[in-house]
Order: structure tokens, then sequence, then C-alpha cells
């Protein structure tokens, strides 16, 4: 048996809410294969607390650029607001880190080409967080749709319906094209049909609806979509924050079976159910049920397998062709929205006003054109 690579050194960068209560528990589980060396955060207070709560030993900075040339870290975990996401990730692969960063891993197509293009000239990958994607549940689910165990898929359904109030908005870099990349197309629904993705694979067409019906944002509050897969499938897809019961919602209808999930910011096992059609034996039905072991989706399970990947020399998961066909997923979406027609997969390149920016430069969506 070959021996296990020493252990990764990783700073990250941010460290708010998401780092302090999801990636830090992440490292700590992992512990045996990463060492945390570096912490950066432009606020002082915010930073400290945080090296306390890590520890008390791991090294503050407040430049990114500082920490780099300091550390030279071999992975960079990213949890600042979107629009640092593709400076700070450029930046690190530059350094020769790969990176798994908070999503959306930058604000447009044309941003993500920028980071492929850092990728290839440095040899290092960036991953962007889609910790849904992971756990056992979601990894049965796939394979059993993949190997074609649940039947052909027609029909799925997925649906993010969240409740944000004014106070939520009062953060001057929410609801703002330039600072948050969109509204719960991209900030909140995003983690939901990645799955959906992650399900069914390639999407082929979208035609989709958007508004604004109660905050006062650049961006919209609501956005429906319409979607037809590769494989013949279609779906719909709900993006809210004006939900007052809120639940997070993926359902796949198969020839043979229905495979659903229910749950809010994060899954288990019981989570999925699986209802046979009326033909199918019961014990095949039997094989479909959830895997023995009860690996919660998390940010825990995505560190594991991109620590799987890098020690197995290969691309990470979340990275590459799949992270920006989420991205132009969402760009998609919003092109269908705004313009009234249906855009198929592979439309929106350079030249295309919704390659650079998701509002496309819509006079009803730009910023500073509405009336």
């Amino acid at each position: 048996m070959s021996p296990r690579p020493a252990r990764r050194r990783v700073a990250v960068v941010g460290t708010g809410a998401i780092v302090t209560g999801g990636h830090l528990p992440a490292l700590g589980a992992h512990a045996d294969r990463v060492e945390l060396v570096a912490a950066v955060d432009v606020d002082r207070a915010r930073l400290d607390a945080f090296r306390e709560s890590a520890g008390g030993g791991v090294p503050g900075y407040t430049s990114m650029g500082a920490m780099l040339d300091a550390v030279r870290p071999d992975l960079v975990l990213i949890g600042t607001p979107p629009s640092l996401h593709r400076e700070q990730t450029v930046a690190a692969l530059k350094a020769g880190a790969w990176v798994l960063c908070e999503k959306p891993l930058c604000l447009s197509l044309a941003e993500y080409d920028d980071i492929a293009a850092a990728e290839e000239a440095s040899g290092a990958y960036a991953s962007v967080v889609f910790q849904h994607r992971y756990g056992s549940g979601a990894t049965h689910a796939r394979e059993l749709i993949a190997n074609g165990e649940l039947g052909t898929p027609l029909v799925a359904h997925c649906q993010t319906t969240w409740h944000r109030d004014a106070a939520y908005y009062a953060a001057p870099w929410r609801g703002r094209w330039a600072t948050e990349g969109g509204g719960p197309t991209m900030g909140h629904g995003i983690h939901q049909y990645d799955l959906l993705l992650h399900l069914l694979g390639p999407w082929a067409e979208i035609r989709a609806m958007a508004s604004r019906l109660v905050h006062d944002t650049e961006s919209e509050d609501v956005s429906t979509a319409l979607v037809r897969f590769a494989n013949g499938a279609l779906a719909t897809v709900v993006n809210s924050v004006l939900s007052p019961d809120e639940t997070s919602r993926v359902r796949v209808d198969c020839a043979d079976a229905t495979v659903e999930l229910t749950h809010l910011y994060g899954h288990r096992n019981d989570d999925w159910t699986y209802t046979p059609a009326p033909h199918v034996a019961p014990e095949r039905a039997a094989a479909w049920r959830t895997p023995a072991a009860d690996v919660p989706s998390s940010h825990e399970a995505q560190l594991g397998a991109f620590l799987d990947a890098w020690d197995a020399g290969v691309r990470p998961p979340g990275s590459g062709p799949e992270a920006r066909a989420t991205l132009e997923f969402a760009a998609a979406l919003y092109k269908a929205a705004f313009t009234g027609r249906p855009v198929p997969a592979g439309e929106i390149g350079p030249g295309d006003p919704f390659y650079a920016a998701m509002h496309g430069d819509h006079p009803d969506w730009a910023p500073g054109e509405r009336a």
C-alpha cells in the first residue's frame, strides 16, 4: 500500500460565518489530511475571533497577497463575498495552490473562463463548493439513475422556496449584480439545480421568467424555469426568497420509480424516498433503499472528495466542465427570462451580453437603468 501524502497546508480567505461554521469543522474532521496554516480577513476583529476559534496559533493576515508570499499554501479555501471570488481564485492558482471556493465560483461565464485559463497555466485546480452533491444519499441516487436502475428519467422538479426579509437585503452587497451576481437564481437556488444537473446530466434548453415581486433590489427575488435535458427529461425549477414555508426539494420521476429529496439546508439518507411504479417487483425496489452508511451532505463530505481526487492526481469534483455547466445554466436562465425566448445550451459565448454579466445589460434589469 502506498503511503498517504503529507498533510496539505491550507489557508482560509474570509473568516465569516460560512468558514467558521462550515469549513473550520470540515478541516478539523480531516485533520489527518490537512493543516490550517493561515487565515486572511480585512476585518482584524473578525480575523482574531476566527484565530481564537481555530486554536489561537494560526497566523493571521489582512492581505491575501501577503499571505500567499509568506505561506505558499497548498490549498486556499475562499469564503469571501462573491464579487471577490474570481480575483482571489486566480491569485491563488497563480501561486500554485489548489482552490476550494464558496458558491458562486464567480459572477459570469467570462470570469469563469479567466479562472479556467489560470488553471491551465498553473496546473492547479479550482472547485466550487456545492456540498449538496455530496453525502451518501446523493451518491446513491446518482448511481441508480446513471445505471438505469430506476428506468428512463422523464419528469423532474427542483424547488428552492426560501424566505428572506428586508433586513436580509439591508446588507449593501445583497441583491446587486456587481456584488452578489444576481438574486435567488445565483445565491440560493443554485445549490438545488446544481444537484439536479448532477443527477440528470447535461441540460439542452431553458425557458424562464423572473420578477421583483417584493424586494427593492437590482436583481430578481423569484425565478421559474422549464428545462429540457439532453436525455429528453423535462423539469421545472423554482428559485424564491418569498416563501414563508421554506423547503428545498428535488424530485425525479423515472419510468420505474420516483426518487425525491426534501430538506432545507442539508440532507441525510432519511431525506431521500423511493416510490416504485406499480409494475416493479418488491425485491427490485428493496435494492433502491438508501445505503447502510449515512453520510450527510456537508462541507466535510465535499472536502473529503476533493482530497481524494488530489491524492489520486485527478481533477477534483466540482471543477472544470462541471462548474461551468452550472454557471452556464444560471446565465441561460437569466437570458431566457429577460429576453422571453428559449436559450439552448452552448449559445452564450464571447460577444453575448449574458456572457459578461448575468443581467445581460437588459434595460429593465441592468444596474442604473431602472425607471
